[in-house]
């Protein structure tokens, strides 16, 4: 799926959500452990129940590959089974060498053709350019994220230089002092286009959105930790929001677990039905 593909999807659904589905066995419906098909059977009552809500759903990896081989293969039928209407994340957060992460690109975008993939940037460019040279896939590169860990090192104070400053040293004079995640954020945007790259922000850092937007205005935002986690769908569309609405808000568990009886579907539509509301009004 395109830019404008996903852009016009929002606009006719009046919706930017994104339906996680972390699907932990554990967690399902007791009338479903039991079924050979136990996890895909909740995740497509899940997508019948909240299509009509959202524009994405993102798919966890971690909670499918903890179930071996049975787990890749409700993956792989989860995956199937989402509407083409729908934009798909494979929430797995690669990165490594070249040829590995081209590797784990042919994964993502070939063999699991999801629509777009969650990587890490650390170690640097050549382990995130496998994944931008497909044609219409998506890169969504983690930029600020909302777990408790983020402050050790996002939030470090890094002078706002390059390794090869030092070769020219005038140059470092005046150099700001700048957040790590900005410069990741700074970094990583000159490697891929609005077009083919977003960013991992999540709700509760929402005090930095203004910040961010004003390193990548046009780019994508992929925003978790609205619900459950305590994020402000208000902030994050006040200060992160821009022309083309350019946000993706997930909401994982507070849709999918909204039940725990054989009404799960419903109220996980209810509750998807419910964040559609809420986004209408942020959408002209």
């Amino acid at each position: 799926m395109d830019r404008q593909q996903l852009i016009q999807q929002i606009q006719a659904k009046k919706s930017f959500l994104c339906v996680g589905l972390d699907t932990d066995i554990a967690k399902i419906p007791k009338h479903l452990r039991a079924l050979p098909d136990a996890v895909f059977q909740f995740n497509k009552a899940i997508i019948d129940a909240t299509k009509e809500h959202c524009v994405c759903y993102k798919i966890n990896t971690a909670f499918y590959e903890a179930m071996g081989l049975k787990g890749w293969e409700a993956m792989e039928k989860t995956l199937h089974y989402i509407p083409d209407t729908h934009f798909s994340i494979a929430d797995a957060k690669r990165g490594d060498i070249g040829n590995t992460s081209a590797q784990y690109a042919k994964t993502f975008f070939e063999v699991f053709p999801f629509d777009a993939v969650t990587v890490a940037p650390y170690m640097g460019e050549d382990s995130i350019k496998p994944f931008l040279e497909y044609e219409n896939k998506w890169t969504i590169v983690l930029g600020l994220t909302s777990n408790k860990g983020a402050n050790d090192f996002q939030h470090l104070v890094v002078n706002n230089y390059s390794a090869d400053d030092f070769l020219v040293p005038h140059i470092l004079q005046g150099k700001k002092e700048n957040q790590l995640y900005k410069k990741v954020l700074e970094t990583v945007a000159r490697w891929g286009t609005p077009d083919n790259l977003m960013f991992v922000v999540g709700a509760t850092q929402a005090s930095e959105l203004t910040n961010i937007r004003d390193i990548v205005p046009k780019h994508f935002l992929l925003v978790p930790g609205v619900g459950t986690q305590g994020g402000s769908l208000d902030d994050v569309c006040k200060y992160g929001m821009n022309k083309d609405i350019g946000l993706l808000i997930n909401a994982s568990r507070a849709i999918i677990y909204a039940a725990e009886d054989e009404g799960f579907g419903e109220a996980a539509a209810a509750v998807a039905a419910q964040y559609q509301i809420e986004m209408a009004a942020y959408i002209a």
